[in-house]
């Protein structure tokens, strides 16, 4: 990928520059951590300003409804976001950067037509149904079911730490059509209503007190089969489509802020006498290499996924493994420059480390991500 930028792509970054300037005055104080429904109408209004501005799904393709950015395009965006102080997707996450572009890269014309617009515009929230109580990491072990009923599956089971299923509109749920089939067949990925009978939802409060999670109950819902996105009981090739986003392209922004809080690091140390200490500057350092390193290998995984046609690659499970235990290494660093602060529970920096130890379980834990860089992108064989 080529890292210097074009006339063009400067230009981007300076009309960019001077629209953030002007809209984020006008945004209103961010809801508390805790107020979901304000948390997404916060983030739903956000979404709507980019849409109309031309900045929602920017790198999604012109036919998905982006504006078909290149990659370099889409990272200034991300950059100038962050520096700006902009939000960040909050709870649109799921359906802009997993389910959105699943459908759009496996989805029938009217199930973009449908779906994607709404995305776009911040009118829909979708939430992830994937993990399952009993089934772990091991996400082939699923058990929801749903039986084919005429023009609707009836599905039943359950789900956990379902992204956002307090505000959802959507859920992108992965149900087992076949149960006589292996368990990486009969599996087929529905988009399912949220308000559906049958459909409960109790929400799950984390370690940090928020809760962004819940489980999910599924009493014989009717989904129809047109909700199926790609063919029927192929679940798990469109799944690994959407952990293939998850993994390799979703966590860009992420990237970036926490570049800016290692800057934010440092000066703090400057400033509380914590930078006298020279096993503490080599962690600094050391961690800014990580992330500029981190950088370049995201700028690599989405240049890949634009060549791909929008799917990023294995590469993504390389970032994510490293990036999970990176942003742990960067909060604990933290916690040293606070010192005694760092038992202040309402400073950020404190919500944001205990947030961080998720991270090498979201997305698929780092034992997963290991199999899948040691055999698909090592070659080594599988262990028995």
């Amino acid at each position: 990928m080529d890292l210097a930028y074009t006339a063009e792509e400067e230009a981007f970054r300076d009309r960019l520059r001077t629209w953030l300037a002007e809209v984020l005055p006008k945004l209103p104080p961010k809801p508390a951590a805790t107020d979901w429904p304000g948390r997404r109408a916060h983030d739903a209004a956000w979404q709507r300003m980019l849409y109309d501005a031309g900045y929602a799904g920017l790198h999604w393709p012109a036919d998905a409804g982006g504006r078909g950015a290149t990659p370099t395009q889409h990272l200034i965006f991300l950059e100038e976001s962050e520096k700006a102080g902009a939000p960040y997707v909050g709870a649109n996450f799921v359906g802009l950067l997993h389910a959105g572009p699943t459908i759009a890269a496996e989805g029938t014309p009217a199930q973009r037509a449908r779906w994607l617009p709404p995305i776009l515009r911040g009118d829909e929230i979708w939430c992830q149904g994937f993990s399952e109580p009993d089934a772990g990491s091991d996400l082939a072990a699923l058990r929801t079911k749903a039986v084919r009923d005429g023009d609707a599956y009836v599905v039943s089971g359950s789900k956990i730490w379902t992204s956002h299923a307090e505000v959802a509109d959507w859920c992108e749920l992965l149900v087992r059509t076949d149960p006589e089939a292996p368990r990486h067949r009969g599996i087929s990925w529905l988009a399912m209503p949220m308000d559906a009978p049958g459909v409960t939802v109790r929400p799950l409060r984390t370690l940090a007190g928020s809760t962004e999670f819940a489980e999910l109950f599924l009493d014989e819902v009717r989904v129809p089969v047109g909700n199926r996105v790609g063919a029927e009981h192929d679940g798990w090739r469109v799944t690994m489509v959407t952990l293939s986003f998850e993994r390799g392209t979703a966590f860009v922004g992420e990237v970036v802020a926490c570049r800016r809080v290692l800057g934010e690091l440092a000066r703090t140390a400057r400033a509380n006498g914590r930078w006298d200490d020279a096993v503490l500057r080599r962690r600094l350092g050391r961690l800014n290499a990580e992330f500029a390193a981190l950088w370049r290998l995201t700028q690599w995984n989405v240049g890949e996924a634009q060549r791909s046609g929008g799917v990023p690659g294995a590469g993504g499970s390389v970032f994510k493994l490293r990036y999970s235990h990176a942003r742990q290494e960067l909060y604990d660093a933290a916690a040293e420059v606070l010192g005694g602060q760092a038992l202040d529970a309402a400073h950020p920096w404190v919500a944001d480390r205990l947030s961080a130890l998720a991270y090498t379980i979201a997305a698929g834990t780092s034992q997963i991500q290991r199999n899948i860089v040691a055999e698909r992108i090592l070659g080594l064989p599988k262990g028995r």
